[in-house]
């Protein structure tokens, strides 16, 4: 497997690789600018040179001491040499004159000249009446390389061509030093730029290791694991949401666990209360003459047992949405009356006395097999915890779109501090329901997940001491 690299080495890389680029392209457009300003600088300059020499020459013209007469007499190459050196030693230019057919007859100032003519093409641009520009050796003029400047002169009976040139090596020199001083400059911004580059990289990796710290932790099982919320906000909000998903993986860590004690628990009761009463019949504890009433213990809580599995499964099925849900427009009185009537001897043995049932039609558009379950379940425990000549009633009525029911029963109620987990996977408030703790306490957390298939709520209201009453909703039906 290949290494990768840590986010401070990519993001240092990529700020090197940005940074060094463009300085680099600056570095080049500057050199450009640089260099074609210089050349430009010296183009002027050498032409200034050249209006000063062409009047020096027309001077020289006007006293004929000099370009009256031939310049290869001595003593007036001497006096025009003195004349242009003025030049030379003010600005550094190296001042010549060649004759018509390009031989060059006095310089100043360089050793560079060779003994080679102006060339023809250079002369007749001249002749046009354009001053020429150039970079080079001028033809061979040179045996260095120069900028140069010429134009035709004519003074008095004189003719030729006068040149002012400088050499080039004062751009290497120029484009030396600012290359160095550039140099030095992008070597300080580098390495100030690593610095901020490795605080940056701190500021963003440091949240990152403490977030993948806490997800190592939370991957071996400690559901107590969580990031610190700082940095920026994208960084703050990965670890919040982070901190929120390991939140509920520990809640949910705790119902697992919290489930699979109460499911031992369930199992374990009425497993042991079985096992007792078949090993007393079968070692002879208790007596021929009670085994059928011990047998009809076991087959209670064996019934238990089916039910405690089928509860089970039922919630699974529910939570997994493997149960399909088949809803209809119906009465739901219809509904109410069934289960009463399928309880009628329970609530005749219990001396309980049934108000509000039946009524006109009240339509609901739910899954009958789902409302029977509900209903039946609150029912069943109305009948268990209403004491002996209590009541149980039952009231329903359409608000807006939604149909609520109401089923309450007299009794112990349930306790204020109960009232939120009444709903949940094996509750049992034993203050509230008295010795009754029949029942797996699965009955109405499978209400709740019936309810909300259905598209309503349900909760419970008590009086602890005199009442309770379970309220749900379901959706009005046509």
């Amino acid at each position: 497997m290949s290494r990768r690299n840590t986010i401070s080495r990519e993001f240092f890389s990529t700020i090197a690789v940005v940074l060094v680029l463009g300085l680099s392209v600056m570095c080049a457009i500057q050199t450009a600018l640089s260099a074609a300003y210089f050349v430009q600088e010296r183009r002027t300059a050498l032409n200034d040179i050249l209006n000063g020499a062409s009047q020096l020459c027309e001077r020289f013209a006007e006293d004929g001491s000099v370009l009256t007469r031939p310049l290869d007499d001595e003593k007036a190459k001497e006096y025009a040499r003195s004349g242009f050196d003025l030049f030379t030693t003010s600005s550094g230019a190296v001042l010549f004159i060649a004759d018509e057919n390009g031989d060059v007859l006095l310089h100043t100032g360089s050793e560079d000249f060779t003994e080679q003519p102006i060339p023809a093409d250079m002369l007749a641009e001249m002749d046009s009446g354009e001053n020429i520009f150039k970079t080079g050796t001028l033809g061979g003029v040179y045996s260095g390389k120069y900028y140069t400047a010429g134009r035709r002169v004519e003074a008095g009976d004189y003719t030729g061509y006068l040149f002012a040139a400088s050499p080039m090596t004062a751009l290497a020199g120029y484009m030396g030093d600012m290359l160095a001083m550039f140099g030095i400059s992008a070597a300080a911004i580098l390495l100030l730029c690593s610095l901020l580059c490795w605080v940056l990289a701190k500021r963003i990796t440091g949240p990152i290791e403490d977030i993948s710290e806490a997800a190592r932790r939370l991957g071996s099982g400690d559901f107590t694991a969580r990031a610190p919320v700082d940095g920026c906000v994208e960084l703050a909000d990965f670890a919040t949401t982070f901190n929120n998903m390991a939140a509920r993986l520990q809640t949910i860590d705790n119902s697992r666990g919290q489930f699979m004690g109460n499911i031992a628990h369930e199992l374990r009761t009425p497993m042991t209360t079985i096992k007792g009463f078949i090993d007393g019949m079968l070692d002879g504890t208790i007596p021929p003459e009670e085994n059928q009433r011990y047998l009809a213990i076991v087959s209670q809580e064996t019934g238990r047992l089916a039910r405690l599995v089928q509860n089970m499964l039922d919630i699974t099925k529910l939570e997994a949405g493997e149960v399909p849900i088949h809803a209809k427009n119906y009465d739901l009185w219809q509904t109410v009356t069934d289960v009463v009537l399928s309880d009628e001897q329970r609530i005749e043995d219990g001396k309980i006395d049934i108000q509000g049932l039946g009524g006109p039609p009240l339509m609901i558009y739910a899954d009958p097999d789902f409302v029977h379950q509900v209903v039946y379940n609150i029912v069943d425990n109305a009948i268990k915890f209403t004491p002996a000549g209590g009541v149980i009633s039952f009231a329903a009525e359409k608000h807006g779109n939604m149909v609520e029911v109401r089923i309450e029963n007299t009794g112990a109620g349930i306790a204020p501090e109960a009232l939120p987990f009444v709903f949940e996977r094996f509750y049992k408030e034993d203050r509230s329901r008295g010795m009754n703790t029949r029942g797996s306490g699965l009955g109405l957390h499978i209400c709740k997940i019936l309810i909300n298939l259905s598209g309503g709520q349900i909760h419970a209201e008590s009086e602890e001491g005199k009442w309770c009453r379970f309220v749900f909703t379901l959706p009005c039906g046509q």
